[in-house]
């Protein structure tokens, strides 16, 4: 079959996440039960990091051998990417030594032009504009916790970050609402924007934004390479806080997920993260069994059994 990337949440159909949430049902169960999964055996992903992580190396490297095949990781500093080769190079010479890849990098750019060059799928771990592993994680809890997503609202507050435009193409893809708030100064880049108007709302108050939301997701005030600003960024996220009384706007079995790792006082109150209604752990576990399925699906299509 054609080569399939995954670079951004719209690369894939409904259909085929509805078979992937399918799948990672499956793995995820044989996991718990103990019963080996080895659809995988023998085969081989690279795992390139240009950015620190901690959930996407685990998830990715323990899910590969989990599924029988080998991980193996690199990062800039001790291959030669870090040195100045071409990112067109680079993706000719690894994707003749393996069978998937999966990079964690700053540009979207960058990974674009490795998939372009590479003979096997590319699969983002991260880039500064999107974040779709994270958010089929989160989908897929959501679904598991709560049944369909589909026409329900889901409350982004934050900067406008890879997380968020994941979270728009997601909820075009699914079918529910969006309602975000971001602090002025941090909002939507247009250019970035690929989901209809229909699919989202801004809102000036997070507060008014969290009002009969069926899920409330933040992050980090601060990412990874906007650490100079963050002086600035805690000045400006004042009132962004994820507390008590935005969650008490919001359905009253709404689930609260952030990406990790997350930071108690600034963008979230620790009542909200430890308390009740948080799913965060549920949710970085389920990092490592919808990458098992997504992994599975790249590599080998759909399978029947």
């Amino acid at each position: 079959m054609a080569i399939k990337h995954y670079l951004q949440f719209s690369d894939f159909t409904l259909d085929e996440y509805e078979y992937v949430i399918a799948r990672t049902h499956l793995i995820k169960r044989k996991f718990k039960n103990y019963e080996q999964h080895w659809s995988l055996l023998d085969r081989t992903l690279v795992m390139v990091f240009e950015k620190n992580s901690t959930r996407t190396r685990l998830s990715f490297e323990a899910g590969m051998h989990q599924l029988g095949g080998a991980a193996i990781y690199l990062n800039t500093r001790d291959s030669q990417l870090g040195r100045g080769e071409p990112v067109e190079d680079a993706g000719q010479v690894m994707s003749r030594m393996c069978d998937v890849i999966m990079i964690r990098t700053f540009g979207q750019d960058i990974i674009e032009r490795f998939a372009a060059n590479s003979r096997v799928p590319v699969i983002n771990g991260l880039t500064n504009e999107h974040h779709p592993c994270q958010v089929l994680a989160d989908v897929f809890t959501f679904i598991e916790q709560r049944g369909s997503i589909a026409g329900k609202t889901v409350t982004w507050v934050g900067d406008a970050n890879n997380m968020l435009y994941s979270w728009l193409q997601a909820a075009e893809v699914f079918g529910f609402h969006l309602n975000v708030s971001t602090p002025k100064g941090y909002d939507l880049d247009p250019t970035l924007v690929t989901a209809d108007s229909r699919h989202y709302t801004l809102f000036d108050s997070p507060s008014d934004a969290c009002q009969g939301a069926h899920l409330v997701t933040t992050d980090v005030w601060t990412s990874m390479g906007y650490e100079a600003e963050n002086n600035a960024r805690l000045a400006a996220f004042d009132g962004w806080i994820v507390d008590q009384a935005k969650m008490a706007r919001a359905q009253p079995d709404a689930l609260f997920m952030h990406c990790l790792p997350a930071h108690r006082g600034e963008e979230v109150s620790a009542e909200v993260i430890d308390g009740p209604q948080s799913v965060v752990w549920d949710e970085a576990e389920n990092r490592l069994h919808v990458q098992k399925a997504l992994l599975e699906y790249l590599v080998l299509g759909k399978l029947t059994s």
